[in-house]
């Protein structure tokens, strides 16, 4: 299709896998000293943090200063804390008493128990005595104090804490406490107006349940204070409190590690712990297994839905095919029933977060809304002067965004009946628009060569960009933080959405002005895909930025969009100018689904040979 060119939330110690504050850290193969015992441990019995107290002189002569070049205490302690975490208490307790490295010491034991008990002034106290890592000896330990992170506020940590004590007030309906609380000591802190402002409307509020729905807080019976005191964590020398979940958090750094490290990931379950992860390429879905040819002309965009058992495809004509993933039979087939006068072809479509409802955005001016489940058109949305380009949907399903090449109306938002509830009033045309998974981000791209990035929320600009080049296509990570432009001068961009940088850049496809969809894929979004001119797919590794797989569709015909099965990390589809959408897999992976489909047998003729690196 042509480009317009013109026109925590709990305390340390808990189960949950979450970092305050944690860094990377690289895998490392160590040799373990001879007579180490795979599972061998010794019953030992917790003792704080940053200090050594205990008996080691019997030990320190048999005991290096190190393991494997890390420090000793901090491995040792968080081993105490992950042993606690799973709930191996007495194990924990035996090898601080064996160690003589305790957890936390007496003073930060008495600030977490303060918290969680509601014992505010106890907590304020202990605050105000604490002293800051830098300014507490050389490695911050602070003895058996409370020691805070370098470049913490105090004020900050008592307006947590004194905004605990307020809700818990009004929870108790102790609104003249709760009243003196917010002018007596929040106020004065002068640390967030707003959220004063804010705190002060919930002295309106008529029952508790009303309170908690307001504030979006679970009540003091519920998680609250193990959130609080997780907040409060992250403003503490790690050398006296650890990162929440330390050791769960390092082993995910090291699976994340080489998990990014690797070519061709295509493991849809953790790596094992036990061993270097590594995916085999031949397992890589790189060869043709099925060509759909019911669509008539050229075919323009595929879409998996979310829960990758339908696949759906535009283009020129004016029908949207809908084939369910099993044995890829035709499910639907969505007619727009375009007038003869009016240009035909569907730009785009999108699936509703849910898969009951799609968008059509048609060259006709038209958006159409479809209910997926029967087939049927819920409702043909109001004329636009301009074709439909694209469509955003909210992550409730309850609303979506229009993007048009109209710039009277060129972003709008409806609700999931059709019903236009916003003209977001931009001037610019809209030729390709993408939205954050978590609704933060709206990124819109002109006719021209710029990128508009809003706020989801409030419609606010937030900033622009210009590529110097015309963005086709635009993508977000399901992190809500990358966002990929597919641009006309045969380049693609990783940009940071929060940052603004272009961390990668991804070279060898062929885009011209036509508009050819790149997009994120694979298991962990490990890889970006473009069609191409020339008719291939082209695959990038999205970390390294080296194409890893340049299929060939043997048609030569322009490829236009490509897609990775969100549920399938072994199947791709792909869709060309010849009019024949194609589904990639491995070989065995092809074998599987062919056998599902009635007449079809073997396996399919033409293979993609390795490409040399």
């Amino acid at each position: 299709m042509a480009s317009d060119g013109n026109s925590v939330l709990q305390s340390n110690g808990s189960g949950a896998a979450r970092s305050n504050g944690s860094t990377g850290v690289a895998s490392q193969r160590t040799v373990l000293p001879s007579g180490a015992t795979n599972g061998t441990h010794k019953a030992a019995s917790l003792a704080a943090n940053g200090s050594a107290n205990g008996d080691k002189a019997s030990t320190s002569a048999v005991r290096p200063s190190s393991y494997f070049g890390h420090n000793r205490e901090e491995v040792t302690r968080i081993l105490i804390q992950a042993l606690s975490d799973m709930g191996y208490q007495a194990a924990a307790e035996s090898v601080s008493e064996e160690s003589g490295f305790k957890l936390e010491n007496p003073t930060v034991a008495a600030f977490r128990s303060a918290v969680l008990e509601g014992s505010w002034a106890e907590a304020e106290d202990l605050l105000t005595e604490a002293t800051v890592a830098g300014q507490a000896g050389e490695d911050g330990g602070g003895g058996n104090g409370l020691v805070l992170a370098p470049g913490s506020e105090r004020n900050v940590m008592r307006f947590a804490m004194r905004q605990q004590k307020f809700l818990e007030l009004l929870e108790t309906r102790d609104t003249t406490r709760a009243l003196q609380v917010l002018r007596g000591e929040l106020t004065p802190l002068d640390y967030d107006t707003a959220k004063v402002h804010f705190l002060s409307s919930l002295l309106m509020c008529l029952s508790t349940e009303d309170l908690m729905a307001k504030a979006n807080w679970d009540g003091a019976g519920g998680q609250s204070r193990k959130r609080l005191l997780s907040d409060l964590s992250r403003c503490i020398s790690p050398s006296v409190m650890l990162p929440e979940n330390r050791l769960a958090v390092l082993l995910h750094q090291v699976k994340q590690s080489q998990i990014n490290s690797c070519l061709f990931h295509t493991a849809a379950s953790s790596p094992s712990l036990y061993a270097d992860h590594h995916c085999d390429r031949r397992v890589f879905p790189r060869d043709i297994v099925l060509e759909l040819t019911e669509m008539r002309g050229e075919v323009w965009e595929v879409q998996f839905s979310h829960d990758g058992t339908q696949l759906a495809a535009c283009g020129s004509s004016d029908s949207v095919f809908i084939w369910e993933t099993w044995s890829f039979q035709v499910v639907h087939a969505l007619s727009m029933q375009v007038q003869k006068d009016h240009h035909s072809g569907v730009a785009s479509i999108a699936w509703s977060p849910d898969d009951s409802m799609m968008v059509t955005c048609s060259q006709d001016h038209f958006a159409r809304l479809w209910d997926t489940k029967n087939g049927q058109l819920i409702k043909k949305l109001k004329r636009f002067d301009e074709p439909v380009s694209s469509c955003i949907w909210a992550s409730d399903s309850k609303s979506f965004v229009l993007g048009t090449l109209d710039n009277k109306r060129s972003i709008c938002t409806f609700n999931s009946e059709g019903e236009e509830l916003v003209q977001w009033d931009k001037k610019h045309r809209v030729q390709a628009m993408a939205g954050s998974p978590d609704g933060r981000w709206l990124v819109a791209a002109d006719n021209f060569t710029n990128m508009y990035v809003y706020n989801g929320i409030t419609r606010a600009l937030e900033y622009e960009l210009d590529l110097g080049a015309q963005p086709i296509s635009l993508a977000i990570s399901q992190d809500s933080r990358q966002l990929l432009v597919n641009k006309g001068d045969s380049e693609a961009q990783l940009i940071d959405l929060f940052t603004r940088a272009t961390v990668q850049k991804f070279l060898g496809h062929m885009t011209d002005q036509c508009v050819i969809r790149a997009s994120f894929g694979g298991a962990n979004e490990s890889f970006v895909m473009s069609g191409s001119e020339d008719g291939k797919v082209v695959i990038w590794h999205k970390n390294i930025g080296a194409a890893v797989e340049r299929l060939s569709s043997f048609s030569g015909k322009r490829c236009n969009c490509v897609v990775w099965n969100p549920a399938d990390p072994y199947m791709l589809a792909s869709c060309n100018d010849d009019g024949k959408v194609r589904i990639w897999a491995n070989r065995k992976r092809g074998v599987d689904i062919r056998s599902r489909i009635p007449g079809l047998t073997g396996w399919k003729h033409h293979q993609n040979e390795p490409v040399p690196f």
